[in-house]
């Protein structure tokens, strides 16, 4: 391979897209074959078109924001609790892991990965929730993290040029919240469009499930005695050994270009969301800051809708980009606090 590199003079990324089309297994999507860019643009010479994505999406302004975003808790004493921009950074991993194990484009997955919560808003899925609220009284659609993740990509990056990625990572990126599908059939309402997509899709709670619950334990709102017992059992009693377990049987029981989770540890996974649900998301530390960050959301909206003119689109859009940070400075200026 090293020989042929040195002899051969065509651009890197055609090298590498036909190593693509001889290496990944047949249901996976080579670069050369994406759908393409809304707008038509030169290929680069080095870099695939998933990529040059990947590129664009670590070198947004959305993507560093993520950094100041809340993942599950909000203002934590500690240094160490996840941020929307470290969870970003696992889901990708793991669906690198995942990918690479199936012969699966990592380029595509990590893609995905990487852009799929841009348009998370700050404080969480609370003040997804609150801006949720606000779009329905507008007459606007419902507010969703993932398709805003999309609105980012396509209207607000790059002072509204948007960042032009290909279909497949931006179909991804709307995609990846499951929600409306069983991850063991692989098929439903938003039915990823890529097999890359769906390895993204199941690694998003893979990691997510794992790293809430070790915050949780960190942040003294749970014990390791009050998960039920099947999870440790099956899974692994340390997040490391979670992970492991979750990776090891996608890939061992996917087939075919489908995603699956054997039954036994389906089972044990649904039992941990079930719990996270019921004992950490609604815990009373996280639901007593409920009421008074709505109220901070709500009156950042009225103040951007009368002080600066913008349309109710413009000013959720506005809102759904700031970070936590930010959003609280801001009302604190305002509001005199």
């Amino acid at each position: 391979m090293e020989q042929r590199l040195e002899l051969d003079k065509r651009p890197f990324r055609e090298i590498w897209e036909e190593r693509e089309l001889e290496w990944l297994a047949p249901w996976a999507c080579p670069a050369a074959k994406s759908r393409g860019r809304e707008r038509a643009e030169e290929p680069c010479g080095i870099r695939t078109a998933f990529q040059r994505d990947r590129d664009r999406i670590i070198h947004c302004k959305s993507f560093r924001r993520l950094k100041h975003k809340t993942q599950v808790l909000m203002f934590p004493e500690s240094d160490h609790p996840r941020t929307r921009l470290t969870h970003t950074l696992e889901v990708a991993q793991i669906s690198r892991t995942v990918a690479r194990a199936l012969r699966l484009n990592e380029d595509l997955t990590e893609a995905i990965a990487l852009a799929h919560d841009l348009g998370h808003a700050p404080f969480g899925h609370h003040g997804e929730r609150v801006l949720n609220e606000i779009a329905v009284s507008e007459g606007l659609p419902p507010f969703h993290h993932a398709q805003q993740s999309l609105r980012v990509i396509d209207a607000l990056e790059r002072e509204g040029r948007g960042l032009n990625l290909t279909w497949e990572v931006r179909m991804g990126v709307v995609q990846h919240s499951k929600g409306q599908v069983d991850v063991r059939e692989g098929f439903g309402l938003s039915a990823p469009s890529t097999v890359e997509a769906w390895v993204v899709r199941v690694s998003d709670s893979i990691a997510y499930l794992n790293h809430d619950l070790d915050d949780a334990i960190d942040a003294g709102l749970i014990e390791k005695g009050d998960i039920p017992n099947g999870v440790f059992e099956t899974l692994g009693a340390s997040h490391g050994a979670r992970i492991n377990s979750l990776v090891k049987d996608v890939v061992s029981h996917s087939r075919g270009g489908r995603i699956f989770l054997s039954e036994r540890v389906l089972e044990q996974v649904e039992a941990l969301r079930n719990f996270l649900y019921g004992s950490v998301y609604r815990h009373e530390a996280i639901i007593k800051e409920e009421p008074r960050l709505a109220k901070i959301l709500k009156f950042l909206y009225g103040h951007i809708r009368e002080e600066r003119g913008l349309s109710a689109r413009e000013a959720i859009d506005e809102i759904s980009g700031m970070t936590d940070r930010y959003a609280l400075q801001i009302f604190n200026s305002l509001s005199g606090k």
